[in-house]
């Protein structure tokens, strides 16, 4: 007897894994290597190319499991993390920074303590360079009195709560991601983690750093101009204070921002403060 599909209890997809893994990259094609090969193929894996012009596109050859997704440009990171947020099947999705290295286990780890905590928003692994000595990973959100708060190790042991983490690896569930709709696009490639952050305090969830649970991130040059990156952080700064804490607030770290760019004959930082250019020059 054919059993009636209304009383039938669906059956889990056995191809959809329960992590996605977001890796935005772009011309650091030796270093996404060494992440994609210590994650392994437990978990759903996309890779977004922000346009590289590197050996990057050779390495889809050598990972048949990923997902690449290659964009035309530099479209900055935001942008590019909610392209591959919008194609992750996961019930948690892993923000990875292409220069970390993380496994497969820890991001099993990660999930399974997210999903037995319902009062924490969004989780992270303990970032160590190479020699297992703590790198710079969390910091207070800016505030127009201290609007670039510095980074610091994480200190402490166990389950450490943060305000604001960086965005080299952190892990939520996919309904809070998709209940923002999207990550402000408004940043470009500097803001999008102080906002997530923000977002899960305001949401009156925990932000968890796992110090059992560790990913290898040692700050590197990054591939694109200095002072485009010196102007797009001013931009995400001046978004993020006039979001969270009133017009004014952008508005005057703009102005000062800018009168210190003409100063001191930084451009990039003047174009960012004044006209709002993002990293792929859009305003």
């Amino acid at each position: 007897m054919t059993p009636d599909p209304e009383l039938t209890e669906p059956q889990p997809d056995p191809q959809k894994k329960r992590t996605s893994v977001v890796i935005v990259s772009f011309n650091r094609a030796d270093k996404l290597r060494k992440s994609l090969e210590s994650l392994g193929d437990e978990h759903q894996i996309l890779v977004v190319d922000n346009g590289s012009t590197d050996a990057s596109a050779f390495l889809e050859q050598d990972f048949p499991a990923v997902r690449f997704i290659r964009l035309p440009k530099n479209f900055g990171l935001t942008k590019a993390l909610n392209i591959g947020v919008r194609a992750a099947d996961g019930e948690c999705i892993l923000l990875l920074h292409d220069d970390t290295i993380v496994t497969g286990a820890a991001v099993t780890q990660l999930t399974d303590f997210l999903e037995a905590h319902q009062d924490v928003g969004a989780v992270c692994p303990l970032l160590t360079s190479q020699s297992g000595a703590r790198t710079p990973q969390v910091r207070t959100l800016p505030t127009p009195a201290v609007p670039d708060p510095e980074f610091r190790a994480a200190g402490g042991t166990g389950e450490i709560a943060a305000e604001c983490v960086s965005g080299a690896a952190i892990l939520f569930r996919s309904f809070f991601l998709r209940a923002l709709r999207q990550i402000d696009e408004r940043y470009g490639n500097y803001g999008s983690d102080i906002e997530m952050c923000s977002q899960v305090k305001r949401s009156s969830r925990k932000l968890i750093i796992l110090t059992d649970t560790t990913a290898v991130h040692e700050p590197s040059p990054s591939p694109m101009k200095s002072g485009a990156l010196a102007g797009d952080r001013a931009v995400g700064t001046a978004v993020f204070l006039g979001k969270h804490h009133g017009f004014m607030g952008g508005m005057l770290y703009r102005l000062k921002t800018g009168l210190t760019g003409l100063a001191t004959f930084r451009f990039g930082v003047v174009a960012g403060a004044f006209s709002g250019a993002k990293i792929d020059g859009t305003s």
